[in-house]
């Protein structure tokens, strides 16, 4: 139903048909053929990318907007069947400019919660950051250095970097 609907559309606008894509699968997998197609208009062997409905091409927000961006640059036009949206047209390409704005609203939204949700965690006494990478070998690398043994074969010997050492080291004098 949509390949034969966006073959009328094609018809009806006088356009001629290169490449008809179907792409089936998960929005998280690598989209290859999207790709492909991308990689055809930026040979400028296309002039008209046309898809039934817009969550067809892009999977969020951000990734549509970056992709349309694109093909505004390369000069291709973009159009949407079921939203009737047609970045040909200067209407279309107002609402194309909405969605950016959209996009960065998002993006920013996203911005916010992530930074709320980490003071949340901070006010909680939760450590945040990577975890300390040698921590377990800490008991062995004082034990090491009582020995007298340096600090930069401390580390030669763990396979841990110098700074670590001395930043376990010293935690024990605290």
């Amino acid at each position: 139903m949509q390949i034969h609907a966006m073959r009328e559309y094609a018809f009806k606008r006088g356009w001629t048909i290169v490449a008809q894509i179907k792409e089936v699968g998960s929005g998280a997998a690598q989209r290859e053929l999207r790709e492909a197609l991308i990689a055809v208009a930026r040979r400028r062997e296309v002039d008209v990318v046309l898809v039934w409905r817009l969550d067809r091409w892009g999977r969020s927000v951000a990734d549509l907007v970056s992709t349309l961006q694109e093909l505004q640059h390369l000069g291709v036009g973009f159009v949407s069947l079921t939203e009737a949206l047609d970045l040909t047209t200067p209407a279309g390409r107002a609402m194309a400019g909405l969605l950016a704005v959209f996009a960065e609203f998002e993006r920013e939204i996203l911005r916010e919660r992530v930074r709320a949700g980490l003071d949340h965690a901070r006010q909680q006494g939760k450590r945040l950051g990577r975890p300390p990478s040698v921590a377990h070998q800490a008991a062995h690398a004082r034990k090491l250095f009582r020995e007298g043994i340096s600090k930069s074969e401390i580390a030669r010997r763990l396979r841990i970097g110098r700074t670590s050492v001395r930043r376990l080291l010293a935690q024990k004098k605290s």
